[in-house]
């Protein structure tokens, strides 16, 4: 096995390459990630087919929901968009809540969706309401998105049902009631200062983007007769609503056909696509779009899903094989070498391996896993123990950068370049992931 400097050395090296090729060079991302995880597979000594089999592995697990999620939000996105839905709601935050406010009220979206909501599942579905903000206000889309992106990470990374809160919880016996605690004691502040605190400061700054129309706003698409506020935001949250019920149903109901049938309807798959069968109906029966029309509308919404989903494959494909050449496990040994508290360990090192292999669950997940037997030895009480397991989540969220696809989700939906992608998104997760880690290191003395 190779030596943890010859480890970091390499991934600091690939990580620099799709870096250099993306924005120096302007080389398109589907191939400079994928060009890069070739390389990286095998400088780290990997046979080819097996470096192959990682990027055909990490390309489908990500796309197997990624790709159904995005084709179904894009459609719901455009057909919400092109009847006027998306800009009535927009128009109606604005009236309500004002400009100065509407920041504070996305973070509050962002957390109370983000507690039940997948990440790129609840951020696809409000993407077209952030884009039309920022266009009928006359601001930076950042100003808007980096609030909701702020709650939804934070409780992504720190709350269970998701999976790798969930998974940290079984491996460090964690109280779940004491987890939500401390997690939303040190989210809430952290999505706050990640959000609408940061994107009032930079939406100044130059770099984080123009106020041109990202590009799921297609003016030139097929337009039908507006379909008002009310039927908008409900069409808008019914996928949300279900999904909610879903979580609560796997959680609180006995087996049976009820709890089997609000989980079918409750998955993102089911959610979204009798979302978008509802207000295609609603369209072609109340507001009488022809369907031509509405098929033109949701061609037109999948046009740039398809090259979002190449990006964030090759992402995932890249993360894989950095996962596979061992460069977690090397950079685990690393850290477990440095005399530290289990705090500061655990939050090390899942912000180690987060930045090398991208993936937030699986930094959580190898974090936890060397942490637990430290927790045995120092007899640590319930509460520590649940502040050990936001320190993991706060590592798992920083420095999200080209081999997390999150990444580019973002980057693709919100129309900015890798560049205001660095300066929004990664600058974000990063204020996020060091506030829940501080939280839980003032938290720590009286726990």
């Amino acid at each position: 096995m190779a030596e943890p400097w010859h480890t970091l050395l390499l991934v600091a090296a690939s990580i620099a390459a799709v870096i250099l090729l993306v924005l120096k060079l302007k080389l398109q991302p589907f191939v400079a990630l994928l060009l890069v995880a070739l390389v990286t597979g095998l400088a780290f000594g990997g046979d080819p087919q097996a470096v192959i089999g990682a990027i055909r592995k990490g390309t489908g697990e990500a796309l197997g929901f990624v790709a159904v999620v995005i084709g179904l939000g894009a459609v719901l996105g455009g057909l919400l968009e092109a009847s006027g839905g998306v800009n009535a709601i927009a128009h109606r935050l604005l009236d309500v809540f004002g400009e100065k406010r509407i920041p504070w009220a996305l973070t509050a979206i962002g957390i109370v969706v983000g507690v039940p909501l997948f990440f790129d599942v609840a951020f696809i579905i409000l993407a077209p309401l952030l884009t039309t903000l920022a266009i009928r206000s006359e601001r930076r889309v950042t100003y808007f998105a980096l609030p909701l992106l702020a709650g939804l990470m934070t409780m992504h990374a720190l709350l269970p049902p998701h999976p790798g809160p969930v998974a940290v919880a079984e491996l460090l016996h964690t109280d779940y009631g004491r987890m939500a605690f401390y997690g939303l004691i040190c989210g809430i502040p952290s999505a706050i200062l990640a959000g609408p605190v940061f994107a009032t400061l930079a939406h100044g700054a130059p770099g984080f983007g123009t106020l041109g129309p990202p590009p799921m706003l297609d003016e030139g698409a097929p337009q039908t007769r507006p379909i008002g506020f009310w039927p908008a935001l409900l069409a808008m949250l019914f996928p949300l609503a279900l999904i909610l019920i879903a979580a609560v149903a796997g959680q609180a109901m006995a087996a049976g056909p009820a709890k089997t049938l609000l989980l079918f309807l409750g998955h993102p798959f089911t959610a979204l696509m009798l979302a978008a069968l509802s207000v295609t109906a609603w369209l072609r029966i109340v507001e009488n779009a022809p369907f031509a029309t509405l098929s033109k509308i949701m061609t037109r919404a999948l046009e740039p899903a398809g090259l979002m989903v190449l990006i964030i494959g090759a992402g995932a494909a890249y993360k894989e094989v950095l996962i596979e050449s061992g460069a977690g496990t090397q950079i685990t040994h690393a850290v477990s070498a440095a005399q530290v508290s289990v705090p500061v360990f655990a939050f090390l090192l899942s912000a180690f391996v987060r930045v090398a292999q991208g993936s937030a669950t699986v930094a959580m997940v190898t974090a936890a896993g060397l942490a637990a037997p430290l927790i045995t030895a120092a007899a640590l009480s319930p509460n520590r123990i649940a502040l050990v397991t936001v320190a993991i989540g706060a590592g798992a969220t920083v420095a999200s950068h080209v081999n997390d696809t999150g990444f580019w989700l973002v980057k693709q939906y919100l129309g900015l370049t890798e560049a205001q992608t660095f300066r929004s998104w990664t600058i974000g997760a990063t204020i996020a992931g060091l506030s829940s880690f501080a939280m839980a290191l003032l938290l720590w003395p009286f726990a």
